[in-house]
């Protein structure tokens, strides 16, 4: 396989709410992991945003994404997906009880391989335009 369809398959798996238990055949044990979101400040490794991911499954049972635009540089092993999430808050465990309300709300992955695993992460959101979509703020 190459890197390419390694990151796809890593993509899938941690926006689908598989957890860390799948996606750490993509990763390197000690994979960072960045955002500029409020929601996910406390979060440095792809291991703790994959479970945050599966988590997530919980308020947003019907959580889905739409892949807007997916590329890389295999010579960098850099990638970077474009998607839209989608989900409604119809589960227990948000922060408040369920609204009902639907989320689609854009984001982008940047994915850095080193020795042919995912090593660096980041995650381009607007967390506060998607949180009162959700009608968590």
């Amino acid at each position: 396989m190459s890197i390419n369809s390694d990151a796809l398959a890593f993509f899938d798996a941690c926006e689908t709410g598989k957890g860390w238990d799948v996606c750490k055949q993509w990763c390197r044990p000690d994979a960072v992991f960045t955002a500029q979101a409020d929601a996910l400040a406390e979060i440095t490794t792809v291991e703790g945003y994959t479970e945050w991911m599966a988590h997530l499954l919980e308020p947003l049972p019907n959580m889905s994404y739409e892949l807007l635009a997916f590329g890389g540089d295999e010579a960098t092993g850099t990638f970077v997906a474009a998607a839209v999430f989608r989900a409604t808050h119809s589960g227990e465990g948000g922060p408040v009880p369920p609204t009902g309300k639907a989320i689609a709300s854009d984001y982008c992955y940047v994915f850095r391989f080193e020795d042919g695993r995912i090593a660096h992460m980041t995650k381009i959101w607007n967390d506060g335009y998607a949180m009162r979509e959700a009608g968590w703020a």
